[in-house]
């Protein structure tokens, strides 16, 4: 069994235009790592050129944000469910 990764839709054309990817890595580094070698255009757009988060990224361990549970080394399960959310901003006055 391998983790759900849930694709919003932003990301959607560099991941294969899937809204979910069943992914394998025992961390969120791990699968990130997977994700980005499957699809090496969504890189830029989740990790930073050094291999971090990509700072605008939040993302979510079965609704757990990994930045309090280790950042890229937070553990990840068969059957977890991964969310990722990218930061919105913008907007006027």
């Amino acid at each position: 069994m391998a983790a759900v990764l849930r694709v919003p839709t932003v990301l959607r054309p560099a991941m294969g235009n899937q809204s979910a990817l069943e992914v394998e890595g025992s961390t969120i580094g791990e699968v990130l790592t997977r994700v980005t070698e499957a699809y090496p255009t969504a890189r830029a757009q989740l990790l930073n050129e050094d291999g971090s988060l990509h700072r605008f990224l939040n993302v979510y361990v079965n609704d757990d944000d990994v930045r309090y549970l280790g950042g890229l080394d937070a553990p990840v399960s068969d059957r977890d469910e991964i969310t990722l959310l990218p930061a919105v901003a913008g907007g006027s006055h």
